[in-house]
């Protein structure tokens, strides 16, 4: 029997548009025109957005509240297992999921099915500065003068650090798990220290290469592309780019069979292949591949040339060291 309670309890979510959440800027409105506003006009239904800034406690809090108004949610790898682990995101049924076979392997999560690879690499502004190759070369201010962008974030600027000073990227994380490698990875920051700027968003990168405020910046090399696409002229360093995977979650009490169709309709091969052509990440559709076309194909971060000396960020070593080394990573930025 359903009760009064129960339909006030679900009448809510069901009535409501779909919302879709992403990290706002440049690559929510790539999504915008190449996976949301096609699945609106397929479905027929209105697709709400809203953005946020990562974390899991927004949705933490949604769902022990029962008040979930996120149907489909944007997750870094991590902060999705996470959120999984406390059951807060609905499962995937990959038996029964349409897109299941054409989806990469490393896509394939318990709450989550990944929605493109991203890089982070090293950026200048090729108009005003030359001949950039490595991380190394980020720490050299002597041959070339001015501040360096780095996220204030422990993840992928200690890995950053410790490529910097020589480690090889399949050593990488051997050495990191060490009190050693941690004190190594610090002792180099300590290094450029006095020349960093720290970025929190995407967007500051780009704006900060084209005022001069920086010579030297890591990046999301589809913000590179973007940026170039609107008449700058910033380069890229593959050399040791860091890679990693997004993904599509859905949080527990909302519109789970609506937000299923979303998630197979964004992963389906025509509009992760329309989007890898806007935004210039990698797909995680496998049919999608041979679709994309041959001039954008070689400035993805899974094109082969570019993932020579790649490092993939690993995502166990973050899930169990994120806390105590983003804590050590604060008391350093306040020294």
């Amino acid at each position: 029997m359903v009760t009064a309670a129960c339909l006030a309890a679900t009448t809510p979510a069901l009535a409501r548009d779909l919302t879709v959440v992403g990290f706002g800027g440049a690559t929510q409105e790539a999504m915008r025109g190449t996976l949301f506003k096609p699945y609106e006009k397929m479905s027929g239904s209105p697709l709400l957005e809203e953005s946020y800034t990562g974390g899991i406690a927004k949705v933490k809090a949604m769902v022990e509240t029962g008040t979930t108004t996120w149907d489909v949610v944007q997750m870094d790898e991590n902060e999705m297992i996470l959120a999984c682990d406390q059951g807060l995101l609905e499962t995937f049924d990959w038996k029964t999921l349409p897109n299941s076979s054409d989806i990469i392997g490393p896509a394939k999560s318990d709450c989550g099915v990944g929605a493109f690879v991203w890089s982070k690499i090293l950026a200048y502004d090729g108009d005003k500065t030359t001949d950039v190759s490595s991380w190394a070369d980020f720490w050299d201010v002597k041959k070339w003068p001015g501040k360096r962008g780095l996220r204030k974030q422990a993840r992928m600027t200690l890995e950053i650090a410790l490529l910097a000073d020589g480690v090889k990227p399949e050593e990488l994380y051997k050495v990191l798990a060490t009190k050693e490698g941690q004190d190594r990875a610090f002792a180099k920051l300590d290094q450029l220290k006095p020349n960093i700027q720290w970025w929190e968003s995407g967007a500051q990168p780009m704006e900060w290469l084209a005022s001069g405020e920086v010579t030297m910046t890591s990046a999301y090399n589809g913000r590179v592309i973007v940026a170039n696409q609107q008449g700058k002229h910033f380069r890229m360093s593959w050399t040791n780019q860091l890679y990693a995977m997004d993904f599509w979650a859905i949080p527990k009490g909302g519109n789970r069979d609506k937000a299923f169709d979303l998630v197979n309709y964004m992963t389906s091969a025509k509009p992760q292949t329309a989007f890898a052509e806007k935004m210039v990440y990698g797909v995680t559709n496998a049919s999608a591949t041979s679709r994309i076309s041959a001039d954008i194909a070689p400035q993805l971060p899974t094109a082969e040339k570019n993932m020579s000396g790649a490092l993939a960020l690993s995502t166990p070593f973050w899930v169990d060291h994120e806390e105590e080394l983003q804590q050590r990573f604060n008391r350093w930025v306040a020294q």
